[in-house]
């Protein structure tokens, strides 16, 4: 409570799942909720929602959710015309007044969406957002792309500032494809350190499978140590 975790991960590994699961929660805990959403619409995140048995459209009606669309650009009071990040601070803080005294969550789907253009600013927009939002208690769930080169998430800073790092990966394995998910960081918790399988089922959502005893990339050789004993071999062919 009270924290910002970062959720990380490459696309289709389940990141969309877990924020609304984090929001579905936070409704029948009695939180007041909110959903910043940037790759998709309103519309798609309460069909989304509504596959795996969630009700957001009544959570809305009945004042407990607002969801904040960023991708389509209308006019109406709950969205954003640009990914402008104290335009996004401004409307939170409008929507929890909205939703009146109480504790509150948000989930922002993507965060990495407001720095597209300006990685480098990555970490700035994190602490400003962590910074004028934490004097509002929020409990922030903060998802960010995965950068394939750097391995972090996309963008220099978010995993610095977050209180919390949830990391979601996947793999195929026998040509199937499988997704995982492991705590790397979270303050003032003492949480599983393992990775863990995942699945996305109808009507349910995220399930969690069972941790990962171990996998071929824990025993794998670092690649500094695979390219000397390379060398070696092609120098010992050239001599023979």
């Amino acid at each position: 409570e009270g924290f910002l975790v970062a959720v990380t991960g490459e696309p289709g590994c389940g990141k969309t799942i877990f924020s609304i699961h984090f929001i579905n929660q936070g409704i029948i805990d009695g939180d007041r909720c909110i959903y910043i959403t940037t790759e998709e619409s309103r519309e798609s995140i309460v069909k989304q929602a509504s596959q795996f048995g969630m009700d957001f459209g009544k959570a809305m009606e009945d004042g407990k959710l607002i969801i904040v669309d960023a991708l389509m650009g209308r006019e109406d009071r709950w969205s954003l015309k640009s990914l402008d990040m104290e335009a996004l601070v401004e409307k939170i803080i409008e929507a929890k007044k909205e939703l009146g005294y109480g504790r509150a969550r948000i989930a922002i789907d993507s965060l990495s969406a407001f720095w597209l253009d300006r990685p480098a600013m990555a970490r700035r927009y994190s602490y400003y957002l962590k910074k004028v939002l934490s004097k509002w208690s929020f409990t922030i769930l903060a998802v960010s792309q995965y950068a394939i080169t750097t391995a972090e998430s996309f963008g220099w800073g978010i995993e610095h500032i977050a209180d919390g790092i949830i990391r979601f990966r996947r793999a195929l394995r026998g040509g199937e494809l499988k997704r995982f998910v492991i705590i790397e960081k979270m303050r003032q918790t003492n949480h599983s350190r393992y990775l863990h399988e995942v699945d996305i089922r109808p009507g349910i959502g995220l399930v969690v499978l069972g941790r990962i005893e171990r996998r071929v990339e824990d025993y794998k050789l670092p690649p500094d140590v695979i390219r000397r004993i390379l060398e070696a071999k092609r120098k010992a062919e050239e001599i023979l």
